[in-house]
């Protein structure tokens, strides 16, 4: 699948703009943490969405009522 790789590209792209911010000295921890939110919201999500369809390509829905690979997340 060609979305798991844009995941797989996306994910690496902000782990490494959180190792950034973690290693900049410059910045306060309290600056730190209020940039550093929304980019581990973003990565929480993307690798959600990697889990999924991981899991659809390994289980591909067989019946034609659709996919319930929701009712299998672990919040």
């Amino acid at each position: 699948m060609v979305s798991l790789t844009h995941l797989e590209a996306a994910l690496a792209a902000v782990d490494s703009e959180v190792k950034a911010l973690l290693y900049n000295q410059s910045l306060s921890q309290s600056e730190k943490d209020a940039k550093m939110l929304p980019l581990l919201r973003e990565s929480k999500v993307l690798k959600q969405a990697h889990e999924d369809l991981c899991y659809l390509r390994d289980n591909p829905p067989s019946n034609p009522s659709g996919c319930k690979v929701g009712s299998y997340r672990k919040d």
